[in-house]
């Protein structure tokens, strides 16, 4: 914990179940809105798709990264409330400039085409629900987006969006629906199945890539620096940020609620499309259409069934989108912004920001371009996971770098369990790209 100079001692505790209520969904911010994020259309494709094509085969992923992803958030949100600055920042003021560029160009190049994947994702979606040109949607998600991210405090519109995300809940209730074979889901999720194909590793890829995201390492740790200046943290003599007694408890918390919620959509996910579509024979979702179709047993008493599995998956990728792609262009603008020393952050006008919120506009406008290049939106969305599965890689040895560092991170440096799982976690997911180009090898 933050040593202070003058320690302030911690309130006494309310010992009342509504006061320990109140106490937790307080501390609830940037953890539980990176795991909302986590679960964007490249997120949904990503697992409807290893759902369809192995069936149960890939559902021991959603237990084994769950320790994974906390290690790294936690790390990276440490980072981010240590330091005062965003890994960016840290990266500059601590390593030479060549690594800086390639950890900067890393996450916005890995990032503008997530934008564009889920831009794409949420147009197809609404044209389920109204028939319009796709295009008309891609220019309406975008402008919105862009409008709303510079107009309006995130946390202002994320409230209200956030609420379209439980339409994920669908999944589990379709779970539960339907006769699930329970003994085997519990046997594919706790014993691990490896298949050495290019087909298995390269979804394998996707679906690491997809959970643990370059864009999230950047937007954890510059939102623990919002979060600092919201509360009014001031630095020390030292430097570094005077910390509450309490923010690292709080923020470790929030990141492991975050993300065991965005492992458990996962974890249904693959169950509700495994027992679905897999068993039906759908093993290749090309359109949002296919991929609702693994809610029709929810709403089949329904009238219309068909279009309202369409309608209910279109609320989830919609809302989920909208919460997504300003967190996506917001973690390349302050990755761009700490690295070239620009005012940076959403808590900012338009005008005190200009270069921050340049990047915003830009990387959402190439995002936009990409989807006038006719790739399918859902195949997209399975791509960008596993390029954002490679990009990880190097962003991840340099976390790690950082969490072993006393000259960066002083008495917060990661214990051994933080250390071994972020080192672990590079391990895995490295392996995970080699093996895959690995099989295309004659």
């Amino acid at each position: 914990m933050q040593q202070l100079a003058e320690k302030p001692e911690p309130p006494p505790e309310d010992s009342r179940p509504a006061g320990r209520l109140a106490r937790f969904l307080k501390v609830l911010g940037p953890g539980v809105i990176t795991g909302a994020a986590d679960d964007d259309p490249s997120g949904i494709a990503t697992y409807s798709q290893t759902g369809a094509q192995f069936g149960y085969g890939q559902l021991w992923t959603a237990l084994y990264q769950i320790p994974l992803m906390v290690a790294v958030q936690e790390c990276c949100a440490r980072i981010g409330s240590v330091t005062g600055q965003g890994l960016a920042g840290v990266i500059r003021r601590h390593y030479s400039r060549p690594i800086l560029v390639v950890m900067v160009m890393l996450v916005v190049v890995a990032n503008t085409i997530n934008i564009g994947a889920d831009i794409g994702a949420v147009a197809a979606a609404a044209q389920l629900v109204v028939k319009l040109p796709l295009w008309v949607f891609t220019v309406l998600t975008t402008v919105t987006v862009a409008a709303l991210e510079i107009q309006i405090s995130y946390q202002t519109y994320a409230k209200a969006l956030k609420w379209l995300a439980l339409a994920l809940l669908a999944y589990p209730a379709t779970a539960f629906m339907i006769s699930e074979p329970w003994g085997e889901i519990l046997r594919a999720t706790v014993i691990p199945h490896v298949e050495f194909t290019f087909q298995f590793l390269f979804i394998v890829t996707g679906v690491f890539g997809t959970s643990i995201s370059p864009y999230m390492f950047f937007w954890q740790a510059s939102q623990e620096v919002e979060e600092e200046i919201a509360l009014g943290v001031t630095n020390g003599d030292d430097g570094q940020p005077r910390l509450p007694w309490d923010f690292l408890e709080n923020m470790r918390i929030d990141t492991t609620v975050g993300m065991i919620f965005a492992e458990l959509a996962q974890w249904f996910i693959i169950i509700t499309t495994g027992s679905v579509l897999f068993r039906h024979g759908i093993t290749n979702i090309a359109t949002a259409a296919d991929a609702a179709e693994a809610l029709v047993p929810l709403v089949r008493s329904f009238p219309s069934s068909g279009q309202v599995a369409r309608d209910l998956f279109a609320v989830g990728v919609i809302g989920l989108g909208l919460l997504a792609i300003p967190v996506l262009a917001g973690s390349a603008a302050y990755a761009m912004a700490e690295a070239f020393e620009w005012r940076e952050g959403l808590s900012r006008k338009f005008g005190e920001a200009r270069g921050f919120y340049g990047v915003i506009i830009v990387s959402t406008g190439v995002g936009l371009l990409l989807n006038f290049t006719h790739i399918n939106p859902m195949k997209a969305l399975v791509f960008t996971a596993v390029f954002n599965g490679i990009a990880a890689v190097p962003l991840l040895f340099m976390i790690a770098r950082i969490n072993d560092s006393r000259a960066i991170m002083g008495e917060n440096r990661g214990g051994v369990l933080s250390r071994g799982l972020v080192w672990l976690t590079f391990a895995v997911m490295g392996l995970c790209a080699v093996g895959m180009f690995a099989t295309l090898l004659p």
